[in-house]
């Protein structure tokens, strides 16, 4: 899989950043059309369809290819982010690759205020958003492990976890951390890749550990759900919404 991930990537490519308001005071916009916000209300995520053109999906993945030879591969123990004996585990590492904002290549850097996406930061977030991690590319060959599932509104003890939440107020969605997620490889039904449990942004548990550890084949078959997406497409998630990746299961990175 590639995928950036300013959050995910999935080469599968997935270039993902996490992006938070810039001030503390809560600033709540609207930009999203009324499908959009029912469905990113409803399901804590949104896919923007063929957001990026053939040419600009060819400009990533020509510079994550000059770049390649910088992943670490999460070979080690200490390392894995999901137990193999799980859903989300496989024999094979997954791979991250940063520094992309430094390369000689532009194409990272005009993500972060790209015309047809920026909007939507705006409407999530609040007008003034800013970057708050560092992005990075996930990249998977095919039998390369996912990533055990995490995020969501509350702290392992059960208290409110301030940093991710997510409320939407007269009608205007509001959030603390938003990732954005461009998917440089299609990943269809099966493939593996960026997953997410629907609907747990507004969760009132904490989600049982071994459930998101993968070690309940009941759950994770019922709750557990590949989002579906082309080459191009990006994805926004609240950070309050469990999330995850499945282990990558088609023939190319």
């Amino acid at each position: 899989m590639r995928a950036t991930l300013m959050l995910l990537v999935s080469r599968v490519a997935a270039f993902t950043s996490r992006i938070a308001p810039a001030k503390r005071v809560v600033r709540m916009a609207s930009g999203l059309t009324d499908h959009e916000k029912f469905l990113f209300d409803l399901n804590g995520y949104l896919v923007v369809r063929g957001a990026l053109s053939a040419d600009e999906i060819g400009e990533l993945n020509a510079a994550i290819d000059a770049h390649s030879h910088e992943a670490i591969s999460r070979d080690a123990t200490a390392l894995k982010n999901a137990k193999r004996a799980g859903c989300f585990g496989a024999k094979g590492s997954r791979r991250d690759l940063g520094g992309m904002l430094n390369w000689e290549q532009d194409g990272f850097r005009k993500l972060l205020a790209h015309p047809k996406l920026a909007p939507y930061c705006d409407a999530l977030l609040g007008p003034g958003y800013r970057l708050d991690h560092q992005p990075m590319v996930l990249q998977q060959d095919a039998g390369s492990e996912g990533f055990s599932l995490h995020g969501g509104p509350l702290k392992g003890d059960h208290d409110l976890n301030p940093e991710l939440q997510y409320r939407c107020v007269n009608g205007k969605p509001w959030n603390t951390l938003v990732a954005m997620a461009a998917h440089l490889v299609d990943a269809p039904a099966g493939a593996g890749g960026f997953c997410v449990v629907k609907g747990s942004h507004k969760s009132n548990f904490v989600v049982p550990p071994e459930w998101c550890a993968g070690l309940n084949d009941e759950f994770s078959k019922e709750h557990v759900y590949q989002v579906e997406t082309k080459a191009g497409d990006v994805v926004f998630f609240s950070e309050a919404t469990v999330h995850g990746a499945l282990p990558w299961t088609m023939p190319y990175e």
